[in-house]
């Protein structure tokens, strides 16, 4: 505006308000930086490692590594379902198998049906959109869909007829059996594994809200909102966790007291003589994620044993109204209003593209291209973006190792069958430091198990994927720049909605002298779930392009009122003031 001064009598000029760019910048550093690894890392390291050797090296012993791809499918099985109980993983993972197993047939079949290649990428590219929407729904993820879309890309473009088809399938299945075992075996050493890493989890990230709670009244930017936010998301899914586990235990009993606690502590962190003591949770923690007894800590004042119980929620969660409830939920993800239809249509289309134009250039192994655009879909365009930066380094880089490497994986079959397990850990170790990192491991990888079938032109591997990389990402993301996810803003306006009734509900039966312990206990759980959720839509809506402004107002101020509402709960179900003894289970 200008600094000339407004004449008696005129009206002065409204200030309207600036609307947020409608793109946004994108970052380039920081999604190349290194994190710390995941504190699980080892564990789908180990599982696809051991799910595959057996059936690789049968297969060495019997002379037939040419069908090594079909065992592969089942045996990648074991990278998924690591994050939950084992109940649950039993049924999560023999899922994957079957998923994987259709998505495999549905190839074969297209494969043996027809040689154009034109169908042939249709087929990859609704196949790859098909996983990526429910994998997204189901969260089954990391690793997500991309595992499905290397597998069913791959069987598209290998040369396949008929009879051979159950042949293939019952390896699969097979494998992917094992690998089932794989992936429950721990629970005969320590049951409750997931559960205490959970907790464990929560803990710590209230031990860290504890220790830096940030003013009263917070802003989306300040890190006692990120701490308060982060803690939030660990507390919810450790009563996820602990609710999916299976029959009460007395250590899942003492887990749900711990539970309480880190509760407490981010509700109302620093808030007088029962604030929660940061290195106390430290020390919890440490315990609860170790190999001995769980620790023991105090009841919250004002409460029963009964009240750490979650036996009702877990029975209404079993019972046959609650199992239709989830898949009501679960079709309204996939339902015509879904958020996650835009996503599914970007996937459809980057796939198309990539694949045709490879195709177009002559390049010999379009299905490269495929996989590399459908690896960049995310929740939003920034961390698509992210995505491409990553897989596009990784992916050149793996190809000068694939070259170091190849002379070495063609002294024997044997030599060939270790270098791909040794790639196999290597990439599940290093890709939770950065996409990029692990891609680097799993480029050499997926070019070896070409060498099963025979042995081929070094330059000629080499040459097709680094031009199908290149071409796939930027395909890929463009198709994600030019179909619009507008949907992402409506997200947050229903998280809105669904937080403000939970907060209405939560308010209802703490200001009810008669309402049952349960029934807070659920209306608080019911409360935090929603809050992560509403986060949860604001951050990927606020990394996304082309769509209306963001309600960041009333986002920020239904999160401060739901954490005061939580607060609110605090005197019922707060720490002790006194330091308690760390007892054993």
């Amino acid at each position: 505006m200008s600094d000339t001064p407004v004449r008696p009598g005129r009206p002065s000029v409204r200030k309207l308000p600036q609307l947020p760019p409608a793109v946004r910048g994108l970052p380039s550093a920081s999604a190349l930086r290194l994190s710390r690894p995941s504190d699980t890392w080892f564990k789908p390291a180990l599982s696809v490692v051991v799910a595959s050797v057996v059936p690789h090296l049968t297969l060495l012993a019997i002379g037939r590594l040419d069908l090594i791809v079909s065992t592969m499918a089942g045996s990648l099985c074991a990278l998924y379902g690591h994050g939950l109980p084992y109940a649950r993983r039993a049924r999560a993972v023999a899922g994957v198998v079957l998923g994987m197993a259709a998505g495999l047939a549905v190839s074969l079949v297209t494969a043996s049906l027809t040689g154009s290649t034109a169908v042939l990428i249709a087929v990859g590219a609704l196949l790859a959109a098909v996983q990526k929407v429910l994998c997204d729904a189901t969260r089954i993820g990391p690793p997500g869909h991309v595992i499905f879309t290397f597998v069913s890309s791959a069987a598209l473009f290998a040369p396949q007829r008929l009879g051979q088809i159950p042949g293939h399938l019952a390896l699969t299945l097979g494998a992917g059996a094992f690998a089932w075992l794989v992936a429950l075996a721990p629970a005969l050493v320590r049951r409750e594994g997931p559960e205490r890493r959970a907790v464990a989890r929560a803990l710590e990230a209230a031990a860290v809200c504890a220790a830096d709670p940030g003013p009263r009244h917070h802003s989306a930017a300040d890190p006692g909102s990120r701490h308060r936010n982060a803690a939030a998301a660990a507390v919810h899914a450790a009563w996820q966790c602990l609710l999916a586990s299976g029959r009460p235990t007395p250590v899942r009993r003492s887990l749900e007291r711990l539970v309480v606690h880190a509760e407490a502590a981010f509700v109302a962190p620093g808030s007088g003589a029962g604030a929660a003591d940061p290195e106390r949770l430290r020390a919890w923690a440490a315990l609860t994620r170790g190999r001995g007894p769980v620790p023991t800590p105090p009841p919250a004042p004002g409460t029963a044993d009964e009240l750490y119980g979650i036996d009702a929620e877990r029975a209404v969660l079993r019972a046959r109204e609650g199992r239709r409830a989830a898949r009501r939920a679960l079709l309204r993800r996939l339902g015509p209003g879904s958020p996650l239809l835009p996503v599914a249509v970007r996937t459809l289309i980057g796939c198309a593209l990539a694949g045709y134009l490879c195709s177009a250039l002559g390049v010999g192994r379009p299905y490269w291209a495929i996989v590399t655009a459908a690896s960049l879909y995310q929740a939003n365009i920034t961390l698509s973006w992210n995505r491409t930066l990553q897989r596009t380094l990784g992916n050149l880089l793996g190809v000068l190792v694939f070259a170091a490497v190849l002379p070495v994986s063609r002294i024997s079959p044997l030599a060939l069958v270790c270098c791909c397990l040794f790639f196999g850990f290597a990439a599940e170790a290093l890709i939770t430091r950065n996409y990029w990192l692990g891609s680097v491991a799993v480029t050499p990888m997926a070019l070896l198990v070409l060498e099963f079938g025979g042995a081929h032109p070094a330059g000629e591997l080499i040459g097709d994927r680094v031009v199908d990389t290149v071409l796939g990402a930027a395909t890929g993301f463009l198709a994600a720049t030019l179909v619009t996810n507008r949907r992402a803003t409506g997200r947050v306006e229903q998280a809105l909605d669904a937080t403000d009734r939970a907060r209405a509900a939560a308010e209802r039966t703490v200001a009810d002298p008669a309402a049952e312990p349960t029934e807070r206990d659920r209306a608080r759980r019911a409360l935090t779930a929603s809050l992560v959720e509403l986060r949860e839509a604001g951050d990927t809506a606020a990394g996304e392009w082309w769509q209306r402004a963001l309600p960041e107002q009333r986002l920020l101020a239904a999160e401060q009122a739901g954490h005061r509402t939580l607060a609110a709960t605090a005197p019922r179900r707060g720490p002790t003031a006194h330091a308690p003894s760390i007892g054993a289970e």
